[in-house]
């Protein structure tokens, strides 16, 4: 059984097979060791009987070998037939020429050239031995005796066979009392595990798992119902929490709703009913100027001038604020857009406003991305606009569009080599009405780069600046997908 196929097996069948094979290779174990000393006992057995015949033939032999008599050592000899194991017997004399021999069966086989030393031959594949033949203490001749190993290895098929038939019934047996005695012990696991299906489907966690016992088992039961009151408090506690989030949240809703309404009408005042005292203010100050100008010193035509200048400031603020309200309310609609067409447009309107500048502009290509066009229009517009103001004081001004990758990201950016800012002062760049030049320098609202943020949020990108005192300004904005 392969490993995949136990992890899948329940765990009553895993302990059953556990038991079953720990018995087997148990019962193996001592089956081996219990062969090694009957095959070592067999073995000996084998040895002493070869060593006893051949013994009792050596002595017998002896005469023959005194006189000289081959057939009376050969009748000697051929007593061995009474053990059908010896396969072939041999006297040599004293100078280890064959004397006599017997072959069972009469079928001769090839016997050694000279007697070797006395004892068994440990090199043979059968049992042969050489034993010395003595009258008085003084060799006179060798007996070389060889046995086959049938007794043994009869000895090892019965073994074999009895084993296995001992091994089958175990593995049988204590598979049968694997299947009867696992259940005191896996019932507990198994209805906590029927349980927790139940819960983990039903999403109930009022059900509970039954204890049976004091022991280790019952514990875990108590703890997996433990777990389940704690976790059924939480749901509850939840799901109030839910409840009152839900009715915090419409009461919120309702008041973003008003204040919403507050802010349409609030932008609609400064619309029509703001900018209307600024025009007039603005255009009596200009009729002041052509129709009483002549009767006006200096002084008051330079009045007449910063009070227009003023007015026109307060209208194009207000214009901004319209402008970032507008764009955190208005509806976002995704397409195809194409930021280098959208630049090469703003940058034609900036070379017609102020034909006298020279400004090097590069736009990079394949730079479409999926955005509103109107919104990502408004965001090039400022950090164009932007790039060109701060420019306005450098002989050789140069503004690029392009893209890079930082991070894996496709990352849009504009640079210029402008005036710059220090980078200390970086995280008030994207506020509303946060400066870092004056207005004596760079005029301006510091409402831009606050509304260029948001629409780069809205759109789920980021921006961020990085700059250089005097060396230039790259704003770095990225656009999902």
């Amino acid at each position: 059984m392969s490993m995949k196929r136990l992890r899948d097996l329940s765990i009553k069948w895993k302990m059953v097979f556990t038991i079953t094979v720990v018995s087997m290779v148990a019962l193996l174990v001592a089956g081996v060791l219990l062969f090694s000393y009957e095959y070592s006992a067999v073995h000996s057995m084998m040895e002493h009987d070869v060593e006893a015949i051949a013994n009792l033939s050596a002595a017998n032999s002896t005469a023959a070998l005194s006189f000289d008599d081959p057939k009376a050592a050969e009748d000697t000899l051929s007593a061995m037939a009474a053990k059908p194991a010896i396969e072939l017997a041999c006297l040599y004399d004293n100078e280890g020429r064959v004397f006599a021999a017997y072959y069972r069966n009469g079928q001769k086989e090839q016997l050694p050239e000279h007697p070797g030393p006395d004892g068994f031959d440990r090199n043979s594949r059968k049992l042969s031995l050489f034993s010395p033949v003595k009258i008085k203490s003084k060799r006179i001749g060798t007996l070389y005796v060889q046995s086959d190993l049938s007794q043994l290895t009869d000895w090892l098929k019965a073994y074999a066979a009895v084993s296995g038939g001992i091994v089958l019934m175990n593995a049988a047996l204590a598979f049968v009392l694997a299947s009867v005695l696992q259940r005191p012990f896996l019932a507990p696991i198994v209805g906590l595990a029927v349980t927790a299906r139940k819960v983990s489907t039903n999403k109930d966690y009022t059900l509970r798992g039954e204890k049976q016992g004091d022991d280790e088992l019952g514990f875990l039961v108590d703890q997996f119902n433990e777990m389940l009151a704690q976790i059924q408090e939480r749901d509850k506690a939840l799901e109030e929490a839910r409840l009152e989030l839900e009715q915090r949240v419409e009461a919120r809703t309702r008041d973003l709703k008003e204040a919403n309404k507050e802010l349409e009408a609030f932008s609609y005042s400064v619309a029509h009913d703001l900018r209307a005292p600024l025009r007039g203010i603005d255009g009596f100050s200009q009729v002041m100027l052509e129709d009483y100008g002549t009767q006006l010193d200096a002084t008051g035509q330079d009045y007449l001038q910063r009070i227009r200048k003023a007015t026109q400031r307060m209208a194009q603020l207000l214009d901004d604020m319209l402008n970032l309200s507008k764009v955190t309310r208005v509806n976002i609609t995704l397409k195809e857009v194409d930021l280098a067409d959208i630049a090469k447009s703003i940058i034609e309107d900036l070379r017609r406003h102020d034909a006298k500048r020279e400004v090097e502009f590069i736009v990079g290509k394949d730079l479409c991305v999926k955005g509103d066009a109107g919104l990502l229009r408004i965001v090039l517009e400022n950090l164009l606009g932007n790039a060109w103001k701060f420019t306005g004081k450098q002989p050789q001004a140069r503004i690029e569009l392009g893209m890079t990758q930082i991070d894996g990201k496709d990352t849009y950016f504009v640079r210029d080599n402008g005036a710059g800012f220090d980078m200390t002062y970086a995280s008030k760049l994207f506020g509303v009405f946060h400066r870092l030049h004056s207005a004596a320098d760079f005029p301006g609202t510091g409402v831009g780069l606050a509304t260029v943020q948001r629409i780069i949020n809205r759109h789920g990108g980021n921006i961020r600046a990085e700059a250089t005192v005097g060396k230039g300004a790259t704003f770095y904005f990225t656009l999902p997908g």
